[in-house]
């Protein structure tokens, strides 16, 4: 195994399960996938993934952006798929096909169509994803003869190349392939995931493929993959900004033999592993918060769950915070600030602040600490603070990212 596999579970916030082991890559039983260059992308990269499920009694489950502006891939996949028992994936980078009308509908369907051409199964059993340029109409043909090259590269260790295909300004891929023990076998989980920048804690720009070869009812894989979304793609922010296209899907093969009875010892260990897994990427997709260099982890406590979600978020997603946390500077005057910003109109804050374990604030003051000590605290990869807000029984938490110059340079030459 190598030392890349072996360290996939990396960050202190996530904790690997006992019965979870990283696999070197390739998909679970039952999948195959591809990635290639159709010419989207200027760069000549790969900008085209196909996937596949070859079980037709396959289960999925689904969950999109809550944007009011609606990208044309995710209202076809609402539309027109078969969100239960989706079969095969088509992913096309270079271009979000969003605010793109009529047209950006049409190229959409064309592309499901196409690809359950290649893929050899139902139509609405195809799930459409797309990331790139908003408001630049997609154009097609490439994708239909791209299409034609992934149908034969299709193969169970083509989730590389699957993944590397949906990529835009993701400086590393964010991928992943495990073994779970589950008390009636052994079982494995498979995710592909893209995004660096437009991460909003309401979901994240972003899309996410997961594959499990476990037997898995559709009511199971919608419980499961809710429930994990909202401890990890809910949580997360890199710059407060709302996507149109945000995707996560998971399909379920049954390709293992291994059935997951609802309510089960099994299900629970499967939820482990998926909650884990999608907590790590998640993570990665922070850290990489196209130029990013710290992640920040807030957690706010108190007597009301809406006032410590939005002290979170607040502290989060503001730029004040995160260019602190880019400098290693712990100005938990920022942090004061941006809790009062974002409870508006509140009763006076006698707040509680800590900085990696170090109580900075107490009832709305400061008190003495180490500045040297925490300086150095706050220079690492990773740096928590902790809200303590009045009352007690709520609890949140939210990972950002910092705010660095490569940040502002990427968003500022996006498209030019």
């Amino acid at each position: 195994m190598s030392a890349e596999v072996e360290s996939f579970f990396a960050s202190r916030w996530v904790e690997q399960p006992p019965h979870v082991t990283a696999r070197a890559g390739g998909l679970p039983a039952g999948f195959r996938a591809a990635g290639v260059a159709c010419g989207l992308k200027a760069s000549g990269a790969k900008d085209l993934g196909l996937l596949v499920c070859d079980a037709e009694d396959a289960t999925s489950a689904a969950r999109f952006t809550r944007s009011s502006v609606l990208a044309a891939p995710v209202i076809i996949c609402q539309e027109r798929a078969r969100l239960d028992g989706l079969r095969a994936i088509v992913a096309n980078a270079g271009n979000a096909n969003a605010a793109t009308g009529r047209p950006g509908l049409d190229a959409a369907a064309k592309m499901q169509g196409a690809a359950a051409m290649a893929a050899g199964v139902e139509e609405n059993r195809v799930a459409v994803a797309s990331t790139g340029v908003i408001g630049v109409p997609l154009d097609v043909a490439p994708i239909m003869r791209g299409l034609l090259a992934a149908r034969e590269g299709l193969r169970a260790e083509g989730d590389g190349d699957f993944s590397d295909a949906i990529r835009t300004t993701d400086a590393f891929e964010k991928r992943v392939s495990v073994e779970v023990a589950l008390p009636s076998g052994t079982v494995r989980l498979a995710v592909q995931a893209k995004g660096a920048g437009m991460i909003e804690p309401r979901f994240a720009t972003m899309l996410c493929f997961v594959q499990t070869d476990a037997a898995v009812t559709a009511e199971t894989a919608d419980l499961l993959l809710g429930v994990c979304v909202k401890r990890s793609f809910d949580r997360i922010s890199v710059d407060g900004q709302l996507s149109t296209n945000d995707t996560v899907i998971l399909m379920c093969s049954g390709a293992s033999g291994v059935a997951v009875a609802p309510e089960s010892e099994d299900e629970l260990r499967l939820g482990e592993a998926l909650d884990a897994v999608l907590r790590q990427i998640a993570l990665l997709i922070v850290r990489d918060g196209e130029g990013s260099e710290r992640v920040g982890r807030v957690v706010a406590r108190g007597g009301h769950g809406p006032t410590v979600e939005t002290a979170a978020r607040a502290v989060a997603n503001s730029p004040l915070v995160k260019a602190a946390l880019n400098g290693g500077d712990p100005n938990w005057g920022r942090i004061a600030q941006a809790v009062g910003g974002g409870l508006v109109d509140a009763a006076p804050l006698e707040l509680d602040i800590a900085i990696e374990g170090v109580p900075v604030c107490r009832a709305g003051a400061v008190v003495p600490y180490d500045v040297e000590a925490l300086a150095a605290a706050v220079r690492g990869p990773e740096v928590e603070y902790v809200i303590e807000l009045p009352g007690e029984g709520a609890e949140t938490e939210v990972f950002f990212s910092d705010l660095s110059h490569g940040y502002v340079t990427i968003n500022a030459d996006y498209t030019t």
